[in-house]
């Protein structure tokens, strides 16, 4: 059961997003007009320490009105590699710059409105470079045990569905510290 897309104009346009609106072939031979949200890339990346433990911050989103751990995250630049915006948006949020990364996972978190994808990176190093450029980012950063990860999420700890998913990942990845 494919859904057709037979024609897509923007209704609203800014530098971070573009809203369409799309019309729509259902299977049945309907139509149907589906507005749609189109973002660029969004690159995400962090470090596990030899603690076992991920750097993570402690922000507030303003959209949902909650607080919540997240991972260091950004837009990737026009013509930017997404790994190595991933590596700087780490940098810049939290002061740490990540060793050689490797890719996680890519996630699609509103697939039913949006072209969003997320590519998310680890690294099992990190070096200090000083106080984070982005400190506005976030309340606190810091190196939270890997193994507290699962319970964090069932506590709503971790809203971030995007979050989630790369962090269950990590914690799949290193059971020998969960």
């Amino acid at each position: 059961m494919q859904w057709t897309k037979l024609s897509e104009q923007t209704i609203y346009e800014n530098p971070w997003f573009r809203v369409n609106l799309a019309d729509v072939a259902l299977p049945d031979g309907r139509h149907l007009d589906h507005f749609l949200i189109r973002l660029r890339p969004v690159a995400v990346a962090t470090a596990v320490n030899e603690a076992g433990e991920v750097l993570m911050l402690w922000r507030h989103r303003f959209i949902t009105d909650s607080w919540g751990w997240e991972l260091p995250a950004g837009v990737v630049e026009d013509g930017e590699d997404i790994a190595a915006a991933a590596a700087r948006e780490m940098e810049e949020e939290t002061g740490w710059r990540p060793g050689p990364l490797r890719h996680l996972l890519t996630v699609e978190p509103s697939n039913g409105l949006s072209d969003a994808r997320h590519h998310l990176y680890w690294s099992e190093e990190a070096t200090w470079t000083g106080p984070p450029r982005d400190a506005f980012e976030s309340s606190r950063r810091e190196w939270v045990p890997l193994k507290l990860v699962p319970d964090m999420i069932a506590r709503g700890e971790i809203p971030a569905a995007n979050m989630a998913a790369g962090l269950l990942m990590l914690h799949h990845l290193h059971p020998h510290l969960g």
